[in-house]
């Protein structure tokens, strides 16, 4: 079987994005700990998760990412909560503020380190359509330009793979679904906290996600 690394945060789309390709790779899970407020819960939630799938988890610290400061998910500022989702101009003025320096490109790049290393030919990441409206790093024409890099910067070839590029997260959680993912074993909260807050604009997409989908959501939210 061919083998992929899955740059596994713990949230919805990089868990649903791994298990859909599980039985088409031998999977090696890595999340990272950059510093952020929720590293403790990803770290956690990513074990419990690769656990679920049989496969092999490692944990990658970047602390000097975090210590470049520039966004409060690593600084102590308030983190933004959106009114309305489906206003984009607000929804920017929320990436901006969680905006992590060049996150994707390090989280990445590291990725394909594992895969040249391993003898690995993917690189596997929960990208998708609904972010990709505020985070340019999580669009098909970013996909399509690291893959154009990454025919020229290694040997074997490696590629991303984001099977949930063109989906909505409420898309994410039906895919779930259909394979009785189990999300309970995911976290999304950007503040760290043992239970998930409710009002960040992570927590908003997550809630709102199996709303639209007509799907129990299994998450406790504090507000």
């Amino acid at each position: 079987m061919r083998k992929a690394i899955s740059i596994l945060s713990a949230g919805m789309d990089s868990g649903v994005s791994t298990a859909l390709l599980s039985r088409e790779y031998d999977i090696s899970a890595i999340t990272f700990d950059y510093g952020q407020r929720s590293a403790q819960m990803e770290v956690r939630y990513a074990r419990k998760l690769s656990e679920y799938l049989g496969i092999e988890h490692r944990v990658i610290e970047l602390p000097w990412l975090g210590e470049l400061g520039g966004s409060v998910l690593t600084d102590d500022g308030e983190l933004p909560s959106p009114g309305d989702l489906d206003d984009v101009e607000e929804c920017l003025e929320t990436a901006r503020k969680v905006w992590v320096p060049g996150r994707n490109i390090v989280f990445t790049s590291v990725g394909v380190s594992f895969a040249e290393a391993l003898d690995a030919d993917a690189v596997i990441v929960g990208w998708d359509r609904e972010e990709a409206a505020t985070f340019p790093d999580n669009s098909r024409e970013f996909l399509e330009a690291f893959n154009s890099l990454l025919g020229i910067g290694t040997l074997r070839g490696v590629r991303v793979l984001a099977p949930v590029i063109d989906m909505t997260k409420k898309e994410i959680v039906e895919a779930g679904m259909e394979m009785d993912f189990p999300f309970e074993l995911t976290y999304s909260c950007y503040t760290g906290e043992d239970v998930h807050c409710g009002v960040c604009e992570s927590c908003l997409r997550r809630r709102r996600a199996f709303e639209l989908a007509g799907a129990e959501d299994p998450t406790e939210y504090r507000e």
